[in-house]
């Protein structure tokens, strides 16, 4: 897994900031470069592919006010809309 730094790039996202990190995933703050907002980027430590793609299609199928949309997938993150706020605590990411 390469390491992400604030200023790089994957892909058409500006990596802003670390958000936070769990057991099996980290999320960023980033620059959607194509569509000029900001999103968040879930990335997956490890091998996760089974339980990443259940994730991706759950989100996908759902549309509520309290979950947040995804916007991309790659192969081993997602991106999602980006919601301003407070982190949750003693919370697995």
């Amino acid at each position: 897994m390469a390491t992400w730094v604030t200023g790089g790039h994957l892909g058409p996202y500006l990596l802003l900031a670390p958000i936070g990190a769990g057991g099996m995933s980290e999320v960023w703050k980033a620059r959607d470069t194509r569509l000029e907002r900001t999103v968040a980027v879930k990335r997956f430590k490890g091998r996760h592919s089974t339980r990443f793609e259940q994730e991706a299609r759950a989100i996908a199928g759902l549309n509520h006010p309290h979950i947040c949309q995804i916007y991309d997938i790659g192969p081993d993150y997602l991106v999602l809309e980006y919601i301003e706020g407070q982190p949750p605590r003693d919370h697995a990411l």
